[in-house]
């Protein structure tokens, strides 16, 4: 397991030297600094796990150095203020600006270490927490006692204290990232960060600068692969990524190292890839759109998570799940689905997956008034001839053919539509086309997202 990496910054070399020795003997790796410029210099190689920082020295004090430090773009590690002068207007400026905590001089070394240790678990909870709420379908770990479910975990922690990189496959919804999730709290590597990059979304201007940061004069900012450096990084929708950082990006897994742009010293890695895609990345590679040789440097263990229709026995424990989690998360009442609704949903087809259900059920507690959950409020949602695919002629199978496409589409898309509330954005990208595409396919087709907005 990788050692956390603290960067000491004082310019008293008998506390450089007492905290370095100390530091070491509780297993963490050291490099230490005895003014503003050496830290400067040492930050650009590696980016540290934690800094102990001294107020006062010599050329630039630590609450200047702290400033300047805030005001890069990317996430500031957690920093200890040290200091013989504190004040607590100094520690306050110092919380503000972005400090974990202060400590006074003289050191104690019982205090220091716990500190320490505290900084670094609070670091790592906060990283889970901010991916965490950025989640689609929050769920701790996989739900599912199914056969294939037994099976995909089974093989799941067979592979997760591996380095090796791990691809998952799977339709929209069916649990792609919280699959991932559980391979990284399951493996050795479960003390470091899980950084999750939404390929998708990364920005068409600079897409590289999300996974390998920058250096512009003093500017600097950390990308996802140092911030993941001894733990895990999640590329959610790789068959999203322009073909120029594919390059770079299988550059830097070959060679465990990377420069980042504008910068001129190589930057050691030390990270275990997953990566994911709701399509088939094959017909990708033969139409020059992917790499074929990025594809098999990440396809090296295969995970294919199910739909939620190929394991519809989940369906109730899934069901049960939700109920509790929207009871204690949101204070929603609990509400009960009867035997008859219960059924429905089993034989439901779930276009959408867990997080069709997710929503619905969520929507259900919202909305409802009574104790028991009603027919009524799952007929709109829950209806064989809208959405079902047992029910061919119901497509359009007897209509030309320009008309029967234009029924599916419609059919299709009102329903992405109505699983994700109307938002043309979060369409656009679950079903693979640009924005502005999607408009003017919903003009031409008479669909008006907002009356489609609480209605799935």
């Amino acid at each position: 397991m990788k050692k956390n990496y603290i960067l000491i910054v004082d310019d008293e070399p008998d506390i450089r030297s007492l905290l370095k020795d100390i530091l070491e003997d509780e297993g963490y790796e050291i490099s230490v600094a005895k003014n503003a410029t050496e830290a400067r210099k040492l930050r650009r190689q590696r980016r540290p796990d934690l800094v102990l920082l001294d107020i006062w020295m010599p050329d630039t004090d630590g609450i200047n150095l702290l400033k300047e430090w805030s005001s890069d773009q990317g996430v500031l590690p957690p920093v200890v203020m040290m200091s013989g002068h504190g004040t607590v207007d100094t520690a306050v400026e110092a919380t503000r600006l972005g400090a974990y905590d202060f400590v006074e001089k003289p050191l104690s070394i019982a205090k220091i270490i716990l500190t320490v240790e505290n900084a670094l678990e609070a670091d790592r909870l906060k990283s889970e927490n901010v991916s965490f709420e950025k989640r689609s379908e929050k769920i701790a770990e996989p739900v599912g006692s199914s056969e294939a479910m037994s099976l995909l975990l089974r093989a799941a922690l067979k592979i997760a204290d591996h380095k090796t990189s791990i691809f998952i496959s799977g339709a929209s919804g069916t649990g792609k990232e919280t699959l991932a999730r559980f391979i990284h709290h399951n493996s050795l590597r479960s003390q470091g960060r899980f950084v999750e990059v939404n390929v998708s979304a990364m920005t068409r201007e600079n897409p590289e600068e999300e996974l390998f940061g920058f250096e512009k004069g003093e500017k600097l900012r950390f990308g996802s692969l140092e911030l993941a450096n001894g733990g895990t990084l999640f590329l959610k929708d790789v068959a999203d990524m322009d073909l120029g950082t594919q390059a770079r990006l299988l550059k830097a897994l070959e060679n465990q190292e990377f420069t980042r742009p504008g910068g001129q010293k190589n930057v050691q890695i030390d990270v275990r890839i997953i990566t994911s895609s709701r399509h088939d990345l094959k017909p990708l590679i033969d139409e020059g759109r992917f790499r074929e040789d990025l594809f098999y440097h990440l396809n090296v263990l295969p995970l294919k998570v199910p739909s939620l229709k190929e394991r519809s026995e989940d369906i109730e424990e899934l069901l049960d799940y939700f109920l509790k989690y929207f009871a204690s998360s949101e204070s929603l009442p609990l509400r009960e689905f009867s035997s008859e609704i219960r059924q429905k949903f089993k034989l439901y087809s779930w276009p959408g997956n867990i997080r069709e259900l997710r929503n619905l059920i969520q929507r259900i507690l919202i909305l409802g008034s009574h104790n028991h959950v009603e027919l009524k409020e799952i007929a709109p949602i829950i209806n064989p001839k809208a959405y079902s695919r047992t029910n061919p002629l119901d497509m359009g199978f007897n209509l030309p053919l320009r008309e029967a496409r234009e029924q599916f589409e419609k059919a299709y898309i009102e329903h992405q539509m109505q699983i994700f509330n109307g938002s043309v954005s979060r369409v656009s990208a679950q079903i693979g086309i640009e924005r502005t595409h999607l408009y003017r396919k919903l003009r031409s087709l008479g669909i008006d997202p907002k009356q489609l907005k609480d209605n799935y």
